[in-house]
């Protein structure tokens, strides 16, 4: 669905030249939910922003649907921007306009009739679970009902593509849980490929299939959400999944373990009973799990105690159950 070859970008400054992205190549594939996520200044926002050539790229292809964009005439991309809508972490309503005008704004630039483009708008805002906010303004809405009006507004020339740019940032966990099932509904529904950048690991484990993970301009590993998430190799990566940087972790100076539920096992105390059944005593350094449907999902950084015959009982335990474990370093 979409091609990024070689795709580099350069912003001229007072204080010279400042290479934002480089060389960066990645196929999303027609159909999935595609993660991109960074640190503050890693070029995200940037990279999001040539895809649909609101940023021209210094150099490099993008390739939509088969059609390298670089090549196309003014009213050929205005035309394929159609297939990409996009969404941001601001909203970006227009505060004069209700929710459903909001919604007919870009059929009007389209030159949809008035008629099509309400019942349109309409049945959009009710895909959304906003039926009951047609007639709402933006100053009357919550931040999720904002971003809800944001997503209709972006779906409604039906494109192929929808773009997320920290659309998520913005809210509380409990929205930020809502919008991103809403938008596994959309895909689910509509089959609209997602591309979403954030800074948030949970956002990408929730909701999507594949990761590139970007370091100052620099896809530095892509892979399966999966498989990243458990077996990070870049120190982005490393950074964005496990608590690093706390006091707690640079001051221990001890052996630590980190364990990733993945699904694979219940949601039970594991740690209470390991500790019971091994004998052994660890401290919970950080822990960040979740159920879903009664299955465990999210991982925990343990320090071992430093007796090797209980840290020998303690893996065989969690080899016993399946659960996946992984050695860290504390001062890496």
């Amino acid at each position: 669905m979409i091609s990024l070859r070689n795709l580099s970008k350069t912003f001229e400054t007072s204080e010279g030249k400042i290479e934002v992205l480089k060389n960066i190549s990645l196929d999303i594939n027609k159909g999935e939910i595609f993660g991109i996520i960074g640190l503050s200044g890693a070029g995200k926002s940037t990279l999001v922003r040539c895809i649909n050539l609101l940023e021209k790229p210094t150099s490099g292809d993008i390739i939509f649907d088969g059609m390298n964009m670089r090549d196309l005439r003014p009213r050929e991309l205005l035309k394929v921007r159609q297939s990409i809508g996009m969404v941001f972490q601001s909203f970006n309503l227009l505060s004069q306009r209700t929710a459903l005008k909001n919604v007919c704004y870009p059929l009007e630039i389209a030159r949809v009739s008035r008629v099509e483009a309400r019942e349109k708008a309409v049945k959009l805002l009710e895909l959304v679970g906003l039926s009951d906010k047609l007639n709402a303004y933006p100053s009357q809405l919550s931040g999720g009902q904002k971003q809800r009006v944001a997503i209709a507004r972006a779906l409604a020339t039906e494109p192929k593509v929808l773009l997320c740019d920290e659309i998520t940032s913005a809210l509380d966990p409990n929205t930020t849980r809502s919008i991103l099932e809403l938008l596994q509904d959309i895909n689910r529904k509509l089959g609209v490929t997602i591309l979403i950048i954030t800074h948030e690991m949970e956002v990408i484990e929730q909701i999507c299939n594949r990761v590139a993970v970007i370091h100052e301009g620099v896809v530095v590993e892509t892979g399966e959400v999966k498989e990243v998430f458990l077996r990070p190799r870049s120190e982005t990566a490393k950074q964005l999944i496990l608590p690093k940087g706390s006091e707690i972790y640079r001051d221990t100076g001890k052996r630590c373990l980190r364990i990733v539920f993945d699904g694979n096992s219940a949601f039970e105390p594991v740690i209470s009973n390991m500790t019971l059944e091994c004998r052994a005593v660890v401290n919970i350094l950080y822990a960040n799990t979740k159920a879903i449907d009664g299955k465990a999902y999210g991982e925990m950084l343990l320090q071992l105690p430093d007796d090797d015959i209980s840290i020998k009982r303690i893996l065989a335990y969690l080899d016993d159950r399946g659960i996946f474990y992984k050695e860290e370093e504390i001062n890496v």
